[in-house]
């Protein structure tokens, strides 16, 4: 979990992959970011839990216990009961995983939500209960939840869910800093005080551009629309564009003393690699990557 150092904290998220061909290549991912010494890896959870201890605890063991890395689990709360978050735990307990981030969820057409926990901060606040020395990761919007009124309510929001328990917070990504810095001001004037990881997504093709447009509601600067507008014909220029913007957001990130980043690595370990050997001495550590 994010300490007070004088360097801020790298680290990666990964989802498990949904056919055993991807199996086999998030594996070869994953042994590929051995050398990058991450503060830890997060394993995505499916929304409405199908297959949840094969696909996201197994993977979460195997980042722990092959790795060797600490590793942080995603957990919905929309479709989870108390007694099954009280039977992972204990699963979790017994990896020696103690890191959790308490996610609502979407609500899934089809799919009808259990009724224990209505938002993450209940299910923060129930694995507090039950295992104290837990680490509790949380979402959270720089530019808005999609579901608040307003910028007011939705740092309301984040300040119950900090005060159930939550240790930490992860944003969901951007591509404008000034609306991170924005928030951090919001936050701390709410006297929100835990650490708050920047979430940062390289854009590294057009298809995955246009689906960050549709589904995501971050705020895209000018200079973001020209990468996308003179490259979209140019699949390889894009890509090292895409990557060269997100270093660029990282350095200005850690020159500004963010307390962390994490990289939403899209399960590809060649762009994590060439993120990290642009940025591993801003991190204190040392790009050991292997091509």
């Amino acid at each position: 979990m994010t300490e007070t150092k004088n360097f801020p904290t790298l680290s990666f998220e990964v989802f498990p992959p949904n056919s055993e061909v991807g199996v086999g290549k998030l594996t070869d991912t994953l042994d590929q970011l051995k050398g990058l010494n991450p503060s830890f890896i997060s394993v995505t959870a499916s929304n409405h839990k199908l297959n949840y201890e094969k696909t996201t605890i197994d993977l979460a063991k195997y980042v722990n216990d092959t790795l060797d890395c600490p590793t942080m689990v995603h957990m919905p709360a929309a479709y989870v009961t108390k007694a099954e978050v009280s039977s992972i735990l204990d699963q979790l307990e017994a990896m020696h995983i103690n890191q959790i981030l308490a996610l609502r969820g979407d609500i899934v057409d089809g799919y009808t939500p259990e009724t224990d926990f209505t938002y993450a901060s209940d299910l923060t606040k129930f694995i507090k209960q039950q295992k104290p020395y837990f680490e509790v990761s949380g979402a959270c919007y720089p530019e808005v939840h999609p579901d608040s009124k307003n910028r007011i309510d939705d740092v309301k929001h984040l300040k119950e869910k900090v005060d159930s328990g939550c240790d930490q917070l992860i944003t969901q990504l951007f591509y404008d800093n000034e609306q991170f810095y924005r928030f951090q001001e919001e936050c701390a004037i709410a006297d929100i005080n835990v650490p708050i990881l920047a979430g940062i997504m390289p854009i590294v093709n057009r298809k995955q551009a246009l689906h960050v447009i549709e589904n995501c509601a971050a705020h895209l600067p000018k200079k973001f629309i020209n990468i996308l507008d003179k490259y979209k014909d140019n699949p390889v220029s894009l890509k090292e564009a895409g990557i060269a913007y997100a270093v660029d957001q990282i350095v200005d990130l850690v020159t500004n003393d963010v307390n962390g980043v994490h990289l939403y690595t899209m399960n590809k370990s060649d762009t994590a690699k060439h993120i990290f050997s642009n940025t591993a001495s801003l991190f204190n550590l040392e790009a050991q990557v292997e091509e």
